[in-house]
């Protein structure tokens, strides 16, 4: 087996991408922070914080497996568990990134060994068979003990897909506002947030409607808080899927990440990997669901099969800045486009136009 250096395997047969010759300049943000880090780590590691890897949930199809996780510093293996599952929102954001290690994936009886990327994160498609459902694969160091992330493998006869935005889409978190999205995201954990009302009990009519249809949340949050999205979601009783979220703070070529870029290339990789797939996507109308829904659908038609979008209420609706223009879609005749203030409007419209049953 054999990774490339982008992370993701060479397959049987195919010629590798020859390797660049000269690597990216990284913007001095990326290089600011790199630096910072790496002065952490060290300081770090003289006071006893151990490697830790913190998995996530990642997808595949038969043959292949995205594997997500993150590799940081903690002060030891129990406190690293505690951490998963007690973590608060700011805390999240203060932990050390490791991305000068190699973690090994086991996974089908072979392993592979990757390092992380910038901020710890490593995100990484091996060559894996596996029989679809869910699977668990182990992700280790050298120096630390293994943990087990969840992979959910796709049905190659699967046609339907659920494809959703987190924020104001299937939780009240009024991103768009600057102070109440800072306390949201770095004080209140997932027992304070709420969720939309009815979203839950459609998304669980559609997996019964669809059994073994790939349920992914796509969302413009940093990896840091996703134990704390994953706990919500479970509490809350939605579909169990991976994450597909971004790193924190500065980029290879930029000060701050871009959400929308993050989702339109997310869209344009699952068009990709799964060709014969239709997703059903969830959106909200108070950022740029819209907008990106309509891009995406415009360029792969078939890969939608409808577009459905949660209103924010007035209150949220002022409060984030107003609504995306417009909720009328005529000049896509091609796609179904939904719109309702919570779940069960949604439901509705969606069992009239007989994409969810009775």
């Amino acid at each position: 087996m054999r990774v490339g250096q982008t992370g993701e395997m060479a397959r049987p047969g195919s010629v590798p991408a020859p390797a660049p010759a000269v690597e990216p300049i990284l913007h001095r943000a990326a290089r600011i922070e790199d630096t910072f880090h790496r002065w952490r780590e060290r300081r770090g590691r003289k006071r006893g914080l151990i490697t830790t890897i913190v998995p996530y949930a990642g997808y595949g199809a038969p043959g292949w497996a995205r594997v997500l996780c993150r590799v940081v510093l903690t002060r030891s293996t129990d406190a690293a568990k505690q951490r998963a599952e007690k973590v608060r929102g700011w805390r999240s954001f203060f932990s050390i990134p490791v991305d000068d290690i190699e973690v090994a994936i086991s996974a089908g009886g072979h392993e592979q060994r990757v390092r992380p990327g910038r901020g710890g994160v490593m995100d990484v498609r091996i060559e894996v068979d596996l029989e679809p459902g869910w699977h668990e694969i182990s992700l280790r160091t050298d120096d630390t003990e293994p943990v087990t992330a969840p992979i959910f493998i796709v049905d190659p006869a699967a046609a339907f897909g659920i494809l959703s935005d987190i924020d104001d889409t299937v939780m009240v978190t009024a991103l768009p506002r600057p102070f109440l999205a800072a306390w949201n995201t770095f004080v209140l954990d997932e027992h304070a947030r709420a969720p939309v009302p009815g979203m839950a009990v459609l998304y669980d009519r559609l997996m019964r409607a669809h059994p073994g249809a790939p349920v992914i949340y796509l969302s413009t949050g940093a990896w840091n808080v996703a134990p704390t999205l994953t706990r919500f979601l479970s509490r809350n009783l939605y579909p169990r899927g991976p994450l597909l979220l971004t790193d924190w703070g500065p980029t290879h070529d930029r000060w701050f990440r871009s959400g929308k870029e993050h989702k339109k290339s997310s869209l344009e990789r699952l068009a990709a990997e799964f060709p014969g797939l239709e997703w059903l996507l969830f959106g909200d109308d108070g950022q740029h669901d819209e907008e990106i829904y309509s891009d995406f659908a415009a360029e792969h038609p078939e890969n939608v099969a409808a577009i459905a979008i949660r209103q924010l209420s007035p209150g949220e609706a002022v409060l984030a800045g107003g609504r995306s223009k417009g909720t009328e879609r005529e000049d896509e005749p091609s796609v179904s486009w939904f719109y309702a203030p919570h779940g069960a409007g949604l439901a509705e419209q969606l069992t009239t136009a007989g994409l969810l049953p009775a």
